[in-house]
């Protein structure tokens, strides 16, 4: 009560043309009438019950709704995703199924032990860059002295768990470079280095963390990127 969910927040994404903005104007749109009617109402309830059933009938479930199936085709692997999502495009998404996704993204993460090590290349300046540089042209700023928005629900966990079993994966999946493993001089005691001033508050960490031990906030005063306008 009292909130509602719109746009990219909701999954209103249209994931085999990789857009978005329409069906999250559209939501918006619609979620603003349900507001207006609630309000506008000689009893206003606490719940704008009307905004569900106002997307039920709009264009934006019916056109989410044929290509429901296109994500989670892909768990079985990218044959199978691809032959199902040609399937799908083919019947406009008339199915008489919806798959569904079965695990949490943090699940799908495997040990260290079990992957082979990649080597990266240096970005080059040309085609790759450096994540430091990418998060400059964010033109990202928090300001210093507010509360961590990124929190850790066990400190001990970056280290006993995740250096130790998954080496450490929330430095390289996180695309700002907020987390870094520092080391005493002679390669001891490791510690998690939490760079909340680069984060750019895309929640990967949040999602993707193996023991869901990092807590994603709203920062003060709506700090984060700020793209300016031309990128």
């Amino acid at each position: 009560p009292g909130g509602l969910i719109v746009g990219d927040a909701a999954g209103f994404l249209n994931v085999p043309k990789i857009k978005g903005n329409h069906t999250a104007m559209k939501s918006g749109m619609l979620a603003a009438e349900a507001v207006h009617e609630l309000l506008s109402a000689e009893a206003p309830a606490r719940e704008a019950v009307a905004y569900p059933e106002k997307l039920k009938v709009s264009w934006v479930w019916s056109e989410l709704h044929a290509v429901r199936n296109i994500r989670p085709g892909f768990q079985k692997g990218l044959w199978a995703g691809l032959a199902n999502a040609a399937y799908e495009t083919a019947t406009k998404g008339k199915s008489p199924w919806t798959l569904h996704h079965r695990h949490g993204d943090h699940e799908t993460l495997k040990k260290a032990s079990e992957m082979p090590k990649i080597a990266y290349p240096k970005p080059d300046g040309v085609v790759s860059f450096d994540r430091l540089s990418s998060v400059y042209l964010s033109n990202t700023n928090h300001e210093e002295d507010q509360p961590a928005h990124l929190t850790l629900k066990d400190a001990s966990v970056p280290i006993a768990v995740n250096l130790a079993l998954y080496d450490a994966p929330e430095t390289r999946y996180c695309p700002a470079g907020v987390y870094e493993i520092v080391r005493a001089e002679d390669g001891s005691a490791p510690r998690l280095q939490i760079n909340a001033q680069n984060c750019v508050h895309c929640k990967t960490c949040d999602i993707k963390d193996p023991t869901q031990n990092i807590n994603w906030v709203v920062p003060e005063g709506g700090g984060g990127p700020n793209y300016p306008g031309g990128m």
